[in-house]
């Protein structure tokens, strides 16, 4: 479980991270997203579905993460769950995206690589 949350947390991270967005976003809309472990004791995948509205992404169960979407489709992303932390950083574009993700859960380390697609 413990594995499981640090992953959804950089996926929040990956696309919510920057200034608050102004109107509706070309990347508005539900993304499936695919994290994958590079290194580390993480999980080797997990997958997870969010949304972003006016550029801002959220997900029913996260509350303390910040990110954003850029009009050029750049992700940030950050989030903390209990003694987890992970952030993000890449790019959407119209139906896909990728970037990178890293995090800890406690002293264990853990990154890798996301994809996104739209629905």
């Amino acid at each position: 479980m413990t594995k499981r949350w640090l992953l959804i947390a950089a996926a929040s991270c990956i696309i919510v991270f920057a200034p608050a967005a102004y109107g509706r976003s070309a990347y508005d809309g539900s993304w499936d997203l695919v994290f994958v472990t590079q290194r580390g004791a993480c999980d080797s995948s997990y997958s997870f579905t969010v949304d972003v509205t006016n550029g801002i992404v959220t997900h029913p169960n996260l509350v303390r993460f910040r990110g954003y979407v850029a009009k050029s489709g750049a992700v940030r992303a950050s989030v903390t769950v209990q003694d987890k932390y992970a952030t993000g950083a890449g790019k959407l574009f119209a139906t896909s995206g990728q970037g990178t993700w890293s995090g800890h859960s406690g002293a264990a380390r853990c990154s890798g690589y996301w994809t996104a697609r739209r629905n």
